[in-house]
């Protein structure tokens, strides 16, 4: 009888390694990885998706509805976390003048607030396409363009592509390239330096950074001096409130547990340690979890076609500590 058992064991040790290596031959399909032929990185990315794969299942075990986060398998499942934060590029956490702390109440409340239930500057055709900063961790030079091109249209009602690759060549001081930036710093140093940001025609956009091209005599927009750079811990209604009245809103991140994001609203396990940089285009307060909708830059593959759900009021991922508004001077009249 013992013998039986331990047979069966066995069975049942076979049928899920054969499972979990079927599950790692179609990832490397599906992602066209190029290690199949290795044997010693195969074996190594192989370890990393095991671990994966215990950490989604851990993630999605946290689940305490439907409107909760899940979690899954995706492109970056064979990376290692070190090797996954290094890809999606570095926000440069800095501590600017213009930050401030604000104490108000601990929870979100949005009983008094005179705004919509629900709000997305997608549905005003005003926000851009999404991007994919492949492996120029210039996430804060996307975010930072992506608002721009958002405050033109609302101005204009044309949808124009603006040029991340001058950001990348040109801004300098914290920003540094595709190495990663601060979006707060390259406010500043456009604001400072009255940068005249061009079109994406004029300065087309590329995979890595290169030498400044700008040009004096090409039309571009700049940024007005007004710009915000705030920390909204305990205020996040001013963030519903900024979204709804003003526009896309520019913020800094901490991206680490995206790794394996699917979809729903993320509400645990998001931590404040900046890395990232993304734009709010918009958010729901009608259902039992009030979130935000953040476009990532990471392609559409990505959450949600491009977006991910992070609950708002309990400052998820370090959403509110780093908060950027911003408008535009007069707009040359080929952007109309």
């Amino acid at each position: 009888m013992l013998f039986l058992q331990f047979l069966f064991n066995l069975l049942v040790l076979k049928q899920g390694a054969d499972l979990f290596e079927s599950k790692f031959e179609n990832f490397i399909s599906k992602y066209e990885k190029p290690y199949k032929n290795n044997s010693e990185e195969y074996g190594r990315r192989m370890d990393i998706f095991r671990k994966s794969l215990n950490e989604i299942d851990y993630l999605n075990s946290l689940r305490t509805h439907n409107e909760s986060a899940y979690y899954g398998i995706t492109k970056y499942s064979d990376l290692t976390q070190e090797e996954f934060i290094q890809l999606i590029g570095k926000n440069k956490r800095n501590h600017h003048s213009k930050h401030r702390n604000v104490r108000t109440r601990q929870l979100f409340n949005s009983d008094h607030l005179n705004v919509p239930g629900e709000f997305d500057w997608r549905d005003r055709n005003v926000v851009s396409k999404v991007r994919n900063q492949g492996k120029c961790g210039a996430c804060w030079a996307h975010s930072t363009v992506a608002t721009v091109e958002s405050m033109v249209a609302i101005k204009t009602n044309k949808l124009t592509e603006f040029s991340v690759q001058q950001l990348v060549d040109c801004s300098n001081g914290d920003n540094q390239g595709c190495r990663g930036g601060d979006t707060c710093s390259a406010l500043i140093w456009m604001n400072k330096n009255k940068v005249k940001l061009e079109s994406a025609q004029a300065y087309p956009n590329q995979d890595y950074a290169g030498i400044c091209k700008s040009r004096e005599d090409e039309d571009g927009v700049q940024i007005r001096s007004n710009f915000t750079c705030d920390n909204f811990i305990n205020n996040e209604e001013k963030i519903v409130q900024l979204l709804a009245t003003h526009g896309p809103l520019i913020a800094a991140v901490d991206a680490t547990t995206w790794k394996h994001y699917l979809g729903g609203i993320i509400q645990y396990h998001c931590f404040n340690d900046l890395n990232h940089a993304v734009q709010i285009t918009g958010y729901d307060l009608n259902g039992n979890v009030p979130y935000f909708k953040v476009r990532n830059t990471w392609d559409v593959s990505f959450g949600i076609d491009g977006y991910i759900h992070i609950a708002i009021g309990h400052n998820l991922c370090g959403i509110a500590e780093e908060i950027s508004a911003l408008d535009v001077l007069s707009i040359p009249k080929k952007f109309y």
